[in-house]
């Protein structure tokens, strides 16, 4: 057992003497979480294990009190928020919460690093820390691939702990009452990281609650979930249609017809597509003869045209109470990358049952369909067309009210002094980067470019793709974290970053919306090669 960790009860002598760097453990066991210290409802919660441990964290063994516990929900029939603080000797006065990612239903590893966190750089527990999460309010069932378990939305607690967020404040303030428990203190500064899931859930926090955090990191945020899960429902009905599913071989030709005739527009052959708006691929150049559908080489029109849709704005004839009105689809250079087939197009059309071996979003469609809006798992998901939902429109929109509750008015979280670094691959196969660049370019026209510019950087890092999932064409990493330490607590803003390819060991400069990194010359793998253009 460490020593470093006390192990005394809190109002002891010995625990009174210890320093506020010094965490106290075993008596956390069991320890009421009063309903008081929450503001939003619950019924309190407790503290199931308080355990010293030791973890290998980029590198350094790292001393720490993992503590989990429960947040009691205030419906009986609802799952309890399962939560975890890793609480470090040499405690550096600081916290950060980290998101989850598509469904949740599991507690993020504490020990991991911010979404692109860079290789080189220690990931926050080694920094020392307290790090907490939780599963959002409801726990994976052992069947279901990770992340993507819906059956929880049947529950309209465990609904609104996941898609309106109710579960990160809960597990904000039941984090903090812990580390004052445990320290004896407050921390400084508490920060937000996560991506995907996680990213939309750091936008959601610094709209909600913008007193909560000092400093929020959002990557690849699926901000505007319903809008997209509509998306992605009119993908998966035109990728079922016979003939239209262009499978492995197809996809890669797809991914190396887009990079062979984009690639250079940036000045320089290099696997990357730095100025993806420039790139303007034409998939009928790939038609088969006739169009019918004779062998890899080539693709067939109904296969023609589900890729169009994919890269094509998705837009709906009717009114949702978000306001949302479409999707603004993927680049090509995204979705038909074969190095994550999974995250994309899948490997196998969608169907009823839908099999596990097609891609995220329509997986991520038929758990949406069967436990968020019809609520029968026995619900066939091609039967609900999101252009025209019949009987389903009215639960459409009271869904949007829950799951687009991004609000992209940001003034009282700018006007408190917080901080936003929002990141985004171009080459995203899940969440469409241009849907991040209008978030932006709407906070913008919100608040003005003055105070948008005096809180917020956003940067679309060019070759990344979801998560650097797989085999990337750049794996992005960039110390986000540090940057963002130094405009919350030096009002030092982010100044001519540079994010790395830690796959290729070679670098970029990190641009800021809607500038991209043009070759000048040079060595090409040295971002001091490149130029910030538009």
């Amino acid at each position: 057992m460490p020593a470093a960790l006390v192990l005394l009860a809190t109002g002891s002598p010995a625990a009174a003497a210890a320093p506020p760097s010094t965490p106290v453990c075993a008596p956390l066991a069991g320890m009421d979480i009063p309903a008081s210290a929450m503001s939003l409802p619950t019924s309190g919660g407790r503290v199931t294990a308080a355990t010293a441990t030791t973890s290998v964290v980029s590198g350094e063994t790292i001393e720490y009190c993992r503590v989990d516990a429960d947040i009691f929900p205030v419906d009986p029939a609802a799952p309890a928020i399962k939560m975890r603080v890793a609480l470090p000797s040499g405690w550096n006065h600081k916290a950060i919460m980290f998101g989850g990612g598509g469904y949740n239903g599991t507690i993020p590893d504490l020990t991991a690093n911010v979404p692109f966190g860079p290789a080189d750089q220690p990931a926050p527990l080694a920094r020392r820390y307290a790090t907490f999460a939780s599963d959002s309010g409801h726990q994976q069932g052992p069947a279901a691939l990770p992340s993507l378990d819906g059956s929880f939305g049947v529950n309209d607690e465990a609904l609104r702990n996941f898609a309106a967020g109710d579960a990160l404040k809960k597990t904000h303030d039941a984090s903090r009452y812990l580390i004052r428990q445990a320290y004896r203190a407050k921390p400084a500064e508490v920060y937000f990281a996560g991506g995907s899931t996680g990213g939309r859930e750091a936008l959601v926090v610094a709209q909600r609650w913008p007193e909560a955090f000092d400093g929020v990191i959002s990557a690849y945020p699926a901000w505007n979930n319903l809008a997209e899960v509509l998306y992605l429902g009119h993908l998966t009905q035109i990728l079922s249609r016979p003939g239209a599913f262009p499978g492995p071989d197809k996809q890669t030709l797809l991914y190396t017809s887009v990079i062979g005739a984009c690639d250079g527009l940036d000045g320089v052959a290099d696997g990357v597509v730095s100025n993806p708006g420039g790139c303007h691929f034409d998939p009928r150049t790939l038609r088969c003869p006739d169009g019918a559908d004779t062998g890899p080489g080539c693709l067939s029109d109904a296969q023609i045209a589900a890729v169009t849709a994919m890269s094509t704005r998705f837009e709906w004839p009717y009114r949702i109470a978000s306001g949302e009105t479409g999707y603004p689809g993927f680049p090509f250079l995204s979705g038909a990358d074969m190095r994550t087939p999974f995250l994309g197009f899948g490997t196998t059309a969608p169907a009823n049952p839908m099999p596990l071996t097609s891609g995220y979003g329509m997986q991520y469609w038929d758990q949406w369909v069967k436990y968020f809006l019809t609520r029968d798992p026995g619900h066939d998901p091609l039967a609900v067309d999101p252009r025209d939902p019949g009987p389903w429109l009215d639960r459409i929109s009271r869904l949007s009210t829950i799951q687009d509750r991004n609000d992209v008015d940001l003034r009282r979280f700018a006007a408190r002094g917080g901080k936003l670094i929002l990141l985004h691959g171009a080459a995203d196969e899940l969440v469409s980067d241009r849907s991040t660049s209008d978030y932006y370019r709407r906070v913008r026209a919100e608040l003005g470019p003055r105070t948008t510019d005096g809180f917020l950087r956003y940067y679309v890092v060019p070759g990344a793709n979801h998560a650097n999932a797989g085999t990337p064409a750049f794996a992005a990493g960039w110390d986000s974290l540090s940057a963002l330490e130094r405009w919350v607590e030096r009002g030092q803003s982010p100044v001519d970053p540079v994010v790395t390819d830690t796959r290729h060991q070679r670098t970029r400069p990190l641009c800021e919306y809607p500038e991209w990194p043009e070759y000048r010359a040079g060595d090409p793998d040295r971002a001091s090669s490149f130029a910030c253009t538009r």
